[in-house]
């Protein structure tokens, strides 16, 4: 990635739990969390990437969205660097709450597992690096 890429990501709430996508890093062999979402297209507001990748990823539709922070977040995947300017929202979404808590779904456009996960619950970490903070807050 040579270039600084902007991306919108949510964070959907139920019970203490967030909904959440895990991923490995194939080069190191870290498993870790990600929030779920993508990249801002030229010309698409942050707000309607959001609600695009949740559509294409999980097929739901979400109801109200608050952007709660924007970060920047410069990491090295896969061996490559990469520079992002996330937008980080809550989400709402009655597709989303019908999920029970023991779902196990798959990203439908590339595969990965998504599930439920007690808010810091978790021994992986989860990116962006202030997802975990944010979350807290928000969960609080």
């Amino acid at each position: 990635m040579s270039s600084i890429r902007n991306i919108s990501l949510g964070i959907p709430v139920r019970s203490g739990h967030i909904l959440i996508l895990d991923g490995t890093d194939s080069v190191t062999g870290e498993n870790f969390h990600r929030l779920i979402g993508g990249g801002i297209e030229f010309g698409e507001t942050a707000e309607a990437a959001l609600r695009r990748e949740f559509a294409e990823e999980l097929g739901v539709t979400l109801g109200s969205v608050e952007l709660l922070e924007v970060v920047e977040n410069i990491f090295e995947f896969e061996g490559r660097p990469g520079h992002e300017i996330v937008h980080v929202f809550g989400v709402d979404s009655a597709d989303i709450d019908a999920f029970p808590l023991d779902v196990q779904l798959r990203v439908l456009d590339e595969g990965s597992p998504v599930h439920w996960v007690l808010s810091g619950g978790s021994d992986r970490p989860i990116y962006p690096a202030e997802a975990a903070r944010i979350i807290n807050a928000l969960v609080q």
